[in-house]
């Protein structure tokens, strides 16, 4: 008699991820189902959806349901998230996010300090270190040393009670003359003044000191002569000018500070790691300060104390210099049972770095220096060795940055993640890592309004038959360039021994397109930022983040709102402040931001769009004028195609504002609006972005540091097109790429190699693509010959 059927525990039914109306950004009111404990890839072109719907929909809400568990006082320390535009999400799971963010630009944070390797390695100088200095914190160089003296008092119960501390050391590592930075500034006086001026007639070449404002009273309120020339000043004149203290002062009436110009720049500037500095502030400090390496620490950080404890004659900054592969095997070496868990932590965390293909970093290396790619993978290391199971982890492109070789291994890991039982969710374009996934997401049809809505749901195979987008795009393979130009002339580089550069002689041909390609931490960005970059002529557009708030949009970001402003100021006779959102034309009730945020302490901010401009940011008086048949805030929401129209042709022709136009459509951005919030663009729209407007600079030569990333399989082909269309145009064009595409595409490709770090640092091969598939010697021109089917 057959046994009856027992009906599965409810438990087990909940195996997917069901997500039903989802609104966030530009999706369109979708429903997916996505299995648990499988490898989802969410594919489409960039701007699709694609990240609404992973990060700001179901890693969002996941988020912000797990913060929700902690009580209002914990909460209040947490960032506050509001709930997803989203009719329904059951069968959530905790979401650990690996994002492309740049692991923040502190100048003090370095590789070491972001992992806790460095937090590892000073308890172990604490405990094991000759001579004994002190605690941990004797090895931090972000710890100053303190010496107190003087009476504690303590109130307990209504009585008060004293205890005299005389002389009480608290030891720090941080090396006092250069504050734990390893480096110490000095000023190029000539480009902070111009000394044949006075003040009032612009003297100072700071950015941002007019002396139409407030610096003009202070300056005058300091009582230091304005209508004479700084060259003419009395010696204590132009001390006060450079390094007056703080010092209190009253102008018109009211209560100020002055402050000398060094000290001032050294705390509003030079406090800021370089890279995260706008455009113009960063060129004039590259230009007005030069940092040279600390000369009592030696660039270490540390003080002398620190460097003199040792461990098997090392100290901590020669451990935390070694290659972090050569690092774990001396750590290897250690055995003292007394900190048998530390050193296994430790060498689990450094194990971890080798695995995921970043041996060939050092601890000390700045964490604001590593590229998108190699943050991310830094990020994955805390959860490689991670027991739990039933997680979801989210991925937004983890093959950036990876040369074909190391995407291998990336993928590996995935599929390692997803095997110990837990749902991987991946934002990914290179069709090696959509091979390898479960289950495919295909968002579309176009970018921006012309898309968010599921174009295919299913299997790999299912999607190559889909007569999708990328379905269609997915076998595409470029042929090699035949014939390739001839170069025009040629670039020399002699001796390059930047980092894991071993002495290198190159010649960079100019006038064709060149490929620098190799893997990840061959010395590609080493030979070009050491070596290339600071010629003449040399314009360098990399991957570091662009810079902007909820305000910044296209416009601004691109200067295409200033000949836009102009041209509304000149056709209705008004000035051209009335027209920017963040100044006179701005709506008075929302300061020109279009909503009003009202805080609700622990609870998700609230915004609402102001109800007296509707959300447009300006006056009504402002938006009476117009141009072409259309107001600033109309203007605002045409997209990039629509402006060229207008701005190209009739009553409103710009040839300035085209100029700028054309070059964002020429990046493939012709669907995003004018006035659309930087943040509410993806990755690969804000790196497109940042292309056009740094095509705009006066160049021989453009370098681009790994332009494919966030460009889907089908815009790669754009892109293409506009490096042949530079070329041609008279441009010399060097790439730094790891895409099979572009290296088929170029007329010249170096390859550096064999390996990564110490192992690399040497010009492999240098030749034609043709070249490189015939000889095969290299782990690029494998890769490059299976691409190409040769």
């Amino acid at each position: 008699m057959p046994r009856p059927s027992v009906p599965a525990p409810a438990a087990d039914r909940h195996d997917l991820i069901r997500v039903q109306g989802a609104r966030e950004n530009n999706l369109r009111d979708i429903h997916v189902e996505l299995p648990k404990r499988r490898l989802t890839v969410f594919t489409g072109v960039s701007g699709s959806g694609k990240s609404s719907l992973v990060f700001g929909t179901i890693a969002a809400e996941s988020q912000r349901l797990i913060n929700e568990t902690y009580s209002a006082f914990v909460q209040g320390f947490m960032p506050t998230l509001a709930r997803p535009d989203v009719d329904v999400l059951e069968g959530l799971t905790t979401a650990i996010i690996v994002d492309q963010e740049r692991m923040g630009a502190n100048p003090r944070s370095t590789v070491g300090t972001a992992t806790d390797a460095n937090a590892m390695l000073r308890i172990l100088f604490s405990r094991l270190g000759e001579p004994h200095i002190g605690p941990p914190t004797a090895f931090a160089f972000n710890v100053p040393t303190r010496t107190a003296s003087g009476v504690m008092r303590t109130e307990k119960g209504g009585r008060e009670e004293k205890s005299v501390v005389r002389n009480a050391v608290y030891q720090g590592g941080m090396c006092a003359r250069c504050e734990g930075m390893g480096s110490v500034s000095d000023f190029d006086l000539t480009a902070l003044y111009d000394d044949s001026l006075s003040l009032e007639g612009g003297a100072l070449t700071v950015p941002g000191y007019s002396m139409d404002g407030w610096y003009g009273r202070i300056f005058r309120g300091a009582g230091l002569p304005m209508d004479k020339p700084i060259a003419k000043y009395t010696q204590k004149q132009l001390r006060t000018l450079l390094y007056a203290e703080p010092t209190k002062i009253k102008v018109d009436g009211i209560n100020l500070t002055y402050e000398g110009l060094i000290p001032k720049i050294q705390k509003s500037m030079l406090s800021k790691d370089v890279e995260a500095m706008q455009p113009h502030i960063r060129r004039f400090v590259e230009r007005a300060i030069t940092f040279t390496t600390c000369p009592d620490c030696d660039g270490t950080r540390l003080s002398a104390e620190a460097l003199s404890s040792r461990i098997g004659g090392r100290n901590i900054a020669d451990l935390c210099a070694m290659q972090i592969s050569d690092l774990a095997a001396w750590i290897g070496g250690l055995s003292e049972p007394s900190v048998a868990p530390l050193l296994t932590g430790l060498r689990h965390l450094l194990d971890s770095f080798t695995e995921i293909g970043l041996g060939y970093l050092s601890l000390d290396r700045p964490a604001g220096t590593l590229s998108g790619g190699e943050a991310q993978r830094t990020k994955m290391i805390r959860h490689l060795g991670s027991s739990l199971t039933d997680v979801t982890y989210v991925f937004d492109e983890p093959s950036i940055g990876l040369h074909p070789h190391d995407i291998e291994r990336m993928n590996d890991l995935l599929l390692r993640l997803r095997d110990k039982g837990n749902t991987v969710l991946v934002v990914e374009h290179k069709p090696e890592t959509i091979a390898i996934a479960d289950h495919v997401v295909d968002l579309g049809p176009g970018a921006g309004s012309d898309g968010g809505t599921v174009c295919f749901e299913g299997t790999v195979a299912g999607l190559r038959d889909s007569g999708t987008t990328t379905g269609r795009h997915l076998d595409d393979r470029a042929a090699l360039r035949d014939p390739v130009r001839q170069p025009s002339g040629s670039m020399e580089v002699r001796g390059a021994s930047t980092h894991n550069l071993r002495d290198v002689d190159v010649d960079l041909p100019l006038g064709v397109l060149c490929v620098l390609t190799g893997v990840a931490g061959s010395g590609k960005s080493s030979l070009i930022h050491g070596s290339v970059a600071d010629r003449e002529g040399v314009v360098v557009i990399d991957q570091g983040a662009i810079r902007g708030s909820r305000r910044s949009n296209p416009a601004t970001y691109t200067g295409l709102l200033d000949p836009i402003r102009k041209a509304f100021a000149k056709a209705n006779g008004v000035k051209p402040g009335l027209f920017s959102s963040n100044s006179d034309g701005a709506c008075p009730a929302c300061n020109g931001a279009g909503v009003i945020f009202t805080e609700l302490g622990v609870m998700a901010t609230v915004e609402t769009t102001c109800e007296e401009c509707e959300g447009r940011r300006f006056q009504a008086g402002v938006l009476e004028y117009t141009l072409g048949g259309r107001n600033i805030a109309e203007v605002l929401a045409l997209s990039v195609t629509e402006a060229e129209r207008l701005f190209g042709d009739g009553e409103a022709t710009n040839p300035a504002a085209h100029r700028i136009l054309r070059r964002l459509a020429d990046v493939g951005l012709g669907y995003v609006k004018l006035g659309q919030p930087l943040t509410t663009l993806s990755g690969g729209e804000r790196q497109r972005l940042k292309l056009a407007a740094r095509l705009a600079e006066k160049g021989s030569v453009y370098v681009l540091d790994e332009p494919t990333s966030g460009l889907h399989l089908a815009d790669v082909e754009q892109l293409l097109g506009l490096l042949d269309r530079l070329v041609d145009a008279g441009t010399s064009v060097i790439v730094i790429e790891h895409h099979q595409a572009v290296m088929a595409h170029a007329d010249w490709i170096i390859d550096l190699g064999p390996g990564a770090g110490h192992d690399g640092g040497r010009v492999v091969f240098e030749g034609t693509p043709a070249d490189l598939v015939a000889d095969r010697s290299t782990l690029t021109g494998q890769h490059l010959a299976a691409y190409v089917g040769a």
